[in-house]
């Protein structure tokens, strides 16, 4: 997931709710509709920073034992960045 949909979506719904002087076409109010895009465009954009701010942590745990049969536990922890969006 990019930027380019959540932004577009939102650019439309302002154009539809304050720049149009027609408000109702046919059973449809187009501010209405436009606000509706808004919040869907925001809320996108809202998802799609949080996932690509949010890091991955894995934890591995090994136990080994020695010839004379004591254990020792050792406990690694790695963070890495979420993988980059798809190519659309």
């Amino acid at each position: 997931m990019g930027f380019g949909g959540p932004i577009g979506l939102i650019v439309v719904g302002l154009i539809l709710s304050l720049a149009f002087n027609e408000r109702q076409v046919g059973p449809l109010e187009v501010t209405t509709l436009g606000w509706i895009l808004v919040l869907a465009g925001a809320l996108w954009l809202v998802l799609t920073l949080v996932q690509q701010n949010t890091r991955r942590r894995h934890s591995t745990t090994a136990t080994t034992t020695d010839a004379a049969g004591r254990q020792a536990t050792t406990q690694r922890t790695t963070e890495s960045d979420p993988p980059p969006p798809p190519a659309v």
